[in-house]
């Protein structure tokens, strides 16, 4: 049997790494993504209730899911770089299957009937109080229709549309101003993101009004913005680090076939 050729063998092992760590978080802030968590109060200080959106108070209230979410759009980046659009495409459609499975299994599992003695010794809580332990595990992992239709929508359109404005942006940028091609590239697709997964999960699918869900959109936005600007040293950083691996020459061909991709 013939042996796969040493740079062919590291390309294969750069894009398994840099595809479990994309799947591995996206995964993990769909799960988590449910909690809606306060800003202000993680700091310890009361909401800012900034009177926007028709009089509605404005606090810096946040999915669970962008606190990780950063490290999607930049393992987006770098796969771009390298592996294209084809490839940014590839582990998104991969990803998504996968989170599809991921809930399909939670159904099964939170669907199966109880043990008794399970129920018995978490029948209360630290302080005393009655504790359904089973409704508590359901509550958690089982998420609304809305809110898995709206997950993936929002995620296949804003990946395909950061590919697509990443792609856009290097034929202009060349192999430099890799700040310029990562940022733009992320500040539209978040933008997308932000708002249509909280648009269908809990506008069309619950009960929140428009105006929660612009203020929860927007303090999304906000954040995974202001990161992903933060982040860019570590894009030149994983830059460096797979050019060291891959070798210049080889790094430098594989960019330059991601650029020419149709």
């Amino acid at each position: 049997m013939a042996s796969i050729p040493h740079a062919d063998k590291k390309r294969t092992q750069l894009f398994l790494v840099l595809s479990g760590i994309f799947i591995s978080n996206a995964l993990l802030a769909e799960l988590i993504g449910v909690k809606i968590f306060s800003g202000e109060a993680l700091f310890g200080l009361p909401g800012a209730q900034l009177p926007l959106f028709g009089g509605t108070p404005l606090d810096f209230n946040l999915t669970a899911g962008v606190i990780i979410w950063p490290v999607v759009f930049v393992t987006t980046d770098i796969i771009n770089e390298y592996f294209g659009k084809e490839g940014v495409k590839k582990v998104s459609i991969l990803t998504v299957l996968l989170i599809l499975y991921a809930f399909v299994v939670i159904t099964a599992v939170t669907g199966l009937p109880p043990a008794q003695f399970w129920l018995d010794v978490n029948s209360t809580d630290v302080q005393g109080n009655p504790f359904d332990i089973n409704y508590a595990y359901n509550s958690v992992y089982r998420q609304g229709l809305g809110i898995i239709l709206g997950s993936v929508v929002a995620f296949l359109i804003s990946q395909f549309l950061d590919a697509t404005v990443f792609h856009w942006l290097r034929r202009f940028t060349g192999s430099s101003k890799i700040w310029l091609r990562a940022t733009g590239s992320t500040l539209v697709s978040q933008l997308i993101d932000s708002f249509v997964v909280l648009f269908i999960a809990f506008f069309l699918f619950g009960n929140w009004s428009m105006e929660q869900v612009l203020a929860v959109s927007l303090m999304n936005y906000i954040y995974k913005f202001a990161i992903a600007i933060l982040l860019t040293p570590v894009l030149y950083l994983a830059h460096f680090l797979i050019d060291k691996y891959l070798g210049e020459k080889q790094a430098a061909e594989l960019m330059e076939e991601a650029v020419l991709e149709k």
